[in-house]
């Protein structure tokens, strides 16, 4: 059975998550440090993992698997979901996969020393856009498709 896992902490797309969970069904778990109100819904529950670095990474990855879905931010959680056969979304709908989570994970590395040898170096990405959580809710919809399959 395929479950939502939402990488929860900053997460800009979980109420978008949680109207595409509840049109296929499909139980939905929120991972993140607290913090969050807990849903109604009885297809979304909420998890609270204590304090700590990557404690809820390391949750959902412990968890995520063929047929399941994760939504994060986080690099290294996409690429082990991605490695237990997990389909794996970012909140702007772009997909990590096989194909590409050893660039992502190489171009991650590159910035996080890019940006220790300048701390002065300012950066950020681009503002979340109304064209990111249309991408996302489109990508979601169909990841959500073909694990049913």
């Amino acid at each position: 059975m395929t479950t939502l896992f939402i990488d929860a902490d900053a997460c800009p797309v979980k109420a978008e998550a949680e109207r595409v969970a509840t049109r296929h069904k499909v139980a939905m778990k929120l991972v993140s440090n607290g913090g969050l109100r807990p849903s109604a819904n009885p297809l979304v529950e909420t998890v609270i993992v204590p304090d700590g670095p990557d404690v809820a990474d390391m949750w959902i990855a412990e968890r995520a698997g063929t047929g399941d879905v994760v939504v994060t931010s986080d690099i290294p959680l996409a690429a082990k979901c991605v490695e237990a056969g997990a389909q794996v979304l970012r909140p702007d709908g772009s997909a990590l996969t096989q194909a590409n989570i050893g660039q992502q994970l190489a171009m991650r590395d590159l910035m996080t020393d890019l940006r220790a040898a300048d701390p002065f170096r300012q950066g950020g990405g681009k503002p979340f856009s109304k064209a990111d959580r249309s991408r996302f809710l489109d990508q979601l919809e169909r990841a959500l498709r073909s694990a049913a399959r």
